[in-house]
């Protein structure tokens, strides 16, 4: 059994030195969320069982930790977007596989050079820096996320989620990794559309199609994975492991529903909030889509409500530019979905509750006015 370092550093060079040290070490890690209040760092801190916080003042055992089998490299909460977050034990040898993979993929005859953005406490933002310090990539920092210092400094690859994209210029990278929620209808040519998660370690489905050595199929409708990426267990005694059907046991079943055809990935929505209106489904995410296109649109969610006549009625939870615009939102969700989808419920509100990378809060959208 081994110690589990708490890496309480601001997304930087010093983070960087951090997990190097733990890498050459051979000691497990996980990463505190610097954006948290004490009380909430502490309450993370538990579930993720570190034995050993190292910050800016040293380190420090934790009395209530616990350690980690030799195998394991890193723990990380998952996102919290379907319910209470789990903490994900993931080997070395997935994080080498998953820097190896990615690396070998984006390489186009060079290997990349990376501007980190996103929070190393999510997977998308640590696999990042773990791709230079497990594989040969390469960082750029720039203070303040200044993404023209990173170009003009060689930076060639950047991962990100949507708000970067509506805020910034990334034409001038040559790959930007797109995660978190789904991508919106138009993109730049060097976007790349990314499906993963903390379990995958990171995204292992590029623009529908798999990585090298990753498999998907598609078991009654919930998309399951195979991949020399993925977790080896959740560190609750309830469930330690979550595994295929029968049969596939090294299957992981994502909770994602969708199809695989010719190989090819496609991504309906979370099979935990579909909604089932009249005998009909509506993907809250299909909606979405079809809604955040729709003028004076600034930001939207889509979820069901218990309904005595309907089972679940389709509720909008819409941010506009101050514009009421009930008929639009129902005409365009009657005519590219159907008559079912149109919302029962039309909700005008300052704000779509999300996590740190982009994903929706689904649990909380019922109780938001």
């Amino acid at each position: 059994m081994a110690d589990l370092v708490a890496l309480d550093f601001p997304l930087g060079p010093s983070l960087e030195y951090g997990l190097r040290t733990c890498v050459d070490r051979g000691e497990a890690f996980c990463i505190v969320d610097q954006r948290l209040t004490a009380r909430q760092q502490l309450s993370q801190l538990t579930t993720l069982g570190a034995t050993v916080h190292w910050g800016v003042d040293g380190r420090t055992p934790l009395d209530d930790g616990r350690p980690v089998d030799d195998e394991v490299g890193l723990v990380m909460l998952t996102s919290g977007s379907s319910g209470t977050p789990k903490a994900a034990e993931l080997t070395w040898l997935a994080l080498s596989a998953s820097a190896s993979i990615t690396q070998s993929t984006l390489r186009d005859g060079a290997a990349p050079v990376w501007f980190p953005v996103l929070p190393a406490n999510h997977i998308g933002g640590l696999a990042v820096i773990l791709r230079a310090i497990l594989d040969d990539a390469s960082l750029v920092w720039s203070a303040g996320n200044d993404f023209e210092d990173a170009i003009a400094r060689g930076a060639t690859h950047v991962a990100v989620v949507r708000t970067h994209l509506a805020r910034h210029d990334l034409s001038q990278f040559r790959v930007v990794l797109l995660g978190g929620a789904r991508p919106p209808s138009l993109t730049g040519d060097n976007v790349v559309s990314t499906w993963g998660m903390t379990e995958t370690g990171s995204g292992v489905v590029y623009n529908g199609e798999p990585l090298p050595g990753v498999e998907l199929a598609s078991v009654d409708g919930e998309i399951i994975v195979r991949s020399p990426t993925l977790f080896r267990s959740y560190r609750t005694a309830a469930r330690p492991r979550i595994t295929g059907p029968d049969g596939l046991d090294d299957w992981f079943p994502t909770g994602d529903g969708g199809s695989v055809d010719n190989g090819r990935l496609s991504i309906h929505g979370r099979l935990a909030f579909v909604i089932n209106t009249g005998g009909e489904k509506v993907w809250p995410e299909d909606l979405e889509s079809v809604l955040t296109p729709l003028e004076h649109v600034r930001d939207v969610a889509v979820t069901g409500v218990d309904d005595p006549q309907w089972g679940q009625r389709v509720v909008a939870l819409v941010v506009t530019d101050g514009e009421l615009i009930d008929d639009p939102i129902r005409e365009v969700a009657a005519e590219r979905i159907g008559p079912w989808a149109k919302p029962k419920e039309i909700r005008y509100v300052t704000a779509i509750p999300r996590t740190g990378n982009g994903k929706i809060r689904r649990r909380d959208l019922p109780y938001l006015h």
